[in-house]
């Protein structure tokens, strides 16, 4: 048995892009921005960054492409994919990304970087269904209560 599954909630690092292939499907890319703070052998905060690389196919692309923009912090559930090809160098080239089963978007609606909560999430289950939440703010480790 195996599992391939990311879970990531983060902000869009730009507002994403769609294009639509030769059969009229609609994919959309975006990046998503984590954030991680720790604190370092002298004590110091410190704060680091990893970008996620987001692939959204057919509706839901175009929900994403509609609702979200740069900024939106957003729940992604997906798969790790790697895809190789060559360039036009012939040079062989890599990326990995999360193609997204389910996406959230987060934030109330007077959150101008996360867009509506209530404007209508997609999610693997069509439901549309968007939890009325508000992400104000980092939490740090304070804010954990274990």
């Amino acid at each position: 048995m195996s599992v391939n599954k990311a879970i990531l909630v983060g902000r869009l690092g730009k507002d994403p892009e769609t294009r639509y292939t030769s059969g009229g499907q609609a994919v959309c890319n975006f990046t998503l921005a984590t954030d991680e703070t720790y604190k370092d052998r002298a004590g110091e905060r410190q704060k680091r960054t990893e970008w996620h690389r987001i692939v959204v196919w057919a509706k839901q692309a175009e929900t994403a492409q509609k609702y979200l923009h740069k900024g939106s912090l957003v729940y992604v559930e997906g798969r790790i994919q790697t895809r190789q090809w060559d360039d036009k160098e012939g040079q062989k080239r890599s990326t990995t990304e999360i193609v997204a089963t389910n996406f959230r978007m987060l934030g109330g609606r007077g959150d101008n970087a996360g867009g509506g909560a209530s404007t209508g999430a997609a999610d693997s289950e069509g439901s549309g269904a968007v939890p009325e939440e508000s992400h104000h703010g980092e939490v740090s480790d304070e804010d954990i209560p274990f």
